[in-house]
């Protein structure tokens, strides 16, 4: 009898995680296999094979494989970008040149700071004749000779990534069609990226930059795709920025939407994970093994933002609300000129990897210090990567003797450095946004995202922190609880008392029709998936708008009004005012958006029976660890635990995939869904 298994796999920077769903009832199993950046697809088809064999399947009995990538992220932090080409409109040659007037760290910076080198310097810039304006009416028509000259000596050039935004095209993208079918004609191995395709909507630079950010990554993109699929039988799902997945075939058109690929995931597992438990708003901290990954989830929804970057370059299409910091278990430790300890942002990787891999690593890293005080056990993922923690203390103490420290200051130290590194990720991710940081509890997950949970309470001041079930895995669980989602958007500028609602619903009708296309492309039949709408708004003068969500129904005054009342609410919720019933301040439409969501059938993980109360049955043992001084800890298996044991610290409580250290002072608890909730008892952490 053939079984149906939904596999979710995602790529990190030190493993690839991998989780499996036996829809038959034969419930999940998690597994982990070393990534390999040299080639992704290497450990995607390890991983699928490992989670097999341990189930004893066969690839016929993948009924769905979901996956979330860093390919196009790396690409991007890499600046791997090279032989790409731009074509524009006559006259805005000069685009990327002048680009915004923002300096990083504000105006201070403004005498020191130098523009860094343009996503496609000049003399690879084309520009071709025609003209429209902002209302997509034809001002000059489409010079056909200029825009055959230009891919003529793209192709003589041999550049092969080319992007296409012309001024106006997200009103009538007919001559970036047009453009497209000659270079069809004048240079068929031309891979092409349109604006009009990529982000449709106004505002240049960005719309550029985010056009050729999604040439540059889609031909290593289409390779992974093409390598990976032909790996496996089933349909192959990849996550998307925004919270949703989409087919490989339809990802392959717009590669962009997966720059937050796997952040993405965890973001979404932990919502769904503490929304079952009660948890409708958190922070969510994905502790990986090269960076850390900071969201926010309001009400089990991760917040979005249109106002995103990778690396340098901005990309404005809808992704997740992420802060990302070069904080993760393999980031080195080093002395600077000034004599400082530095923590990150560079990180050690898979290989070599820390110290006490054994595979060569020559730099202390986070997870070393970890290793020689004892917070991890001396092998990782059930014994099958085994520490050398001799070589890791022989490192932390000869970085010990360059800082003029005890060996316990400089490894505590580096996981102090590390620990504030991720507080400030989490402020920028609330305080930036108006939320108070102490009203949230702490989401935990990741390789090494449990690790440093106590001195982030301590630190913030927040209430609690939440390590759910198999927390080294739940970007590859989050895989299997997203929904298909892809989406679209109009720019109309125009006031709200000018605003004709018969335009909007004629916008918003052609934006559910493109949303249901897709869905159907994607197998869904008529009526099977929803249309979520929403819009951008401003006051008249501001230079950004804000996002709020906008009604079902006709498109008429009441829809029109019931916008703007949400608008102002949300203005003020995030600036603390607003201009209500103030004419002075007209409120402006800007885009109209519409996200076209295709259900798939959830996880349901069982409610556990409660224990006895006594967390003894699962003592494994003890060892000496360091927190404020050297003491004998007791070490727990965090499978023998049940709902209702209280583990006090100091303890070390570990399981296959994650460890969690509970500091003197703190309480962890089992709740009925498996999380363990770690709370302060009344002492402080120490740094």
């Amino acid at each position: 009898m053939a079984r149906r298994l939904r596999i979710g796999i995602d790529t990190g920077g030190t493993f690839t995680d991998v989780v499996a769903l036996d829809e038959d009832g034969g419930g999940l199993v998690t597994t982990k296999t070393p990534s390999t950046p040299a080639d992704p697809a290497e450990g995607f088809a390890a991983g699928v094979a490992k989670v097999l064999g341990l189930l004893g399947g066969e690839p016929g009995d993948v009924a769905a494989l979901s996956h979330g990538t860093t390919v196009a992220t790396n690409r991007l932090l890499e600046d791997r970008l090279d032989d790409l080409g731009f074509i524009t409109t006559e006259g805005f040659g000069s685009i990327l040149e002048i680009a915004r007037q923002s300096v990083p760290d504000g105006y201070g910076n403004s005498y020191f700071w130098v523009k860094p080198p343009r996503i496609v310097p000049v003399h690879r810039v084309r520009t071709v004749g025609g003209r429209l304006d902002h209302t997509g009416a034809e001002l000059r028509p489409f010079d056909e000779e200029s825009a055959v000259a230009a891919a003529r000596w793209f192709r003589d050039a041999g550049i092969l990534a080319i992007g296409v935004c012309l001024l106006h095209s997200y009103a009538d993208p007919s001559h970036e069609l047009r453009m497209r079918e000659i270079l069809a004609s004048e240079h068929p191995d031309a891979v092409v990226s349109l604006s009009c395709e990529v982000l449709r909507e106004y505002r240049e630079y960005e719309r550029s930059v985010t056009t050729l950010v999604d040439a540059a990554v889609k031909p290593a993109m289409n390779g992974y795709l093409s390598r990976i699929a032909g790996q496996v039988t089933a349909p192959l799902l990849v996550m998307k920025s925004n919270g949703g997945v989409l087919s490989a075939e339809e990802v392959a058109r717009q590669p962009i939407t997966t720059v937050l690929s796997g952040p993405a995931a965890g973001a979404l597992g932990a919502a769904f994970v503490v929304a079952r438990s009660g948890h409708g708003s958190v922070v969510t901290l994905d502790g990986g093994g090269t960076s850390t990954d900071v969201a926010v989830v309001l009400d089990g929804e991760p917040a979005l933002t249109t106002e995103g970057s990778i690396g340098r370059h901005p990309v404005k299409i809808p992704m997740i609300d992420i802060v990302t910091v070069g904080a993760g278990g393999g980031s080195v430790a080093w002395r600077s000129p000034a004599g400082a300890l530095k923590v990150g942002p560079r990180s050690a990787g898979a290989d070599p990897g820390p110290l006490c891999y054994g595979r060569g690593g020559t730099e202390v890293t986070v997870t070393d210090a970890h290793a020689v005080l004892g917070r991890i056990p001396p092998h990782l993922l059930g014994g099958e990567v085994p520490l050398d923690v001799g070589a890791a203390a022989a490192g932390v103490d000869a970085l010990a003797g360059e800082l003029g420290l005890r060996f316990e200051e400089a490894a505590a130290g580096v996981l102090e450095i590390s620990a504030w590194n991720q507080a400030n990720a989490i402020r920028q991710i609330t305080v930036k946004r108006g939320l108070d940081v102490r009203d949230y509890p702490l989401v935990v997950f990741g390789g090494s995202g449990p690790l440093l949970a106590c001195r982030l309470l301590d630190v913030l001041g927040m209430p609690a922190a939440v390590v759910p079930e198999n927390p080294g895995n739940l970007s590859a669980f989050g895989l299997l609880t997203v929904d298909v989602k892809n989406d679209y958007v109009r720019t109309r500028v125009v006031r709200d008392a000018e605003l004709d609602p018969a335009l909007l619903a004629g916008i918003y009708a052609d934006l559910e029709a493109e949303a249901a296309a897709a869905l159907a492309l994607e197998g869904f039949a008529p009526g099977a998936g929803r249309a979520a709408r929403s819009a951008d708004l401003r006051y008249y003068g501001q230079a950004f708008e804000v996002r709020v969500p906008a009604p079902a129904g006709e498109p008429d005054d009441a829809f029109r009004a019931e916008v703007v009342r949400r608008f102002h609410d949300a203005h003020e919720s995030l600036y603390g005012y607003c201009h209500r019933d103030d004419p002075r301040h007209p409120v402006e439409w800007v885009n109209l958006r519409v996200s076209g969501i295709g259900p798939i059938a959830r996880p349901r993980p069982p409610e556990r029976p409660p224990g006895d109360g006594d967390p003894s049955r699962a003592r494994t043992g003890g060892r000496p660890v360091f927190f404020d001084d050297w003491e004998k800890t007791p070490v727990y298996r965090r499978e023998g635990l049940a709902p209702g044991d209280v583990i006090e610290g100091p303890a070390v409580i570990e399981e296959f995939g994650s460890t969690v250290p509970l500091h003197p002072g703190f309480t962890a608890e089992l709740d009925p869904r498996g999380n363990l909730v770690i709370t302060a008892s009344g002492g402080r952490v120490r740094p």
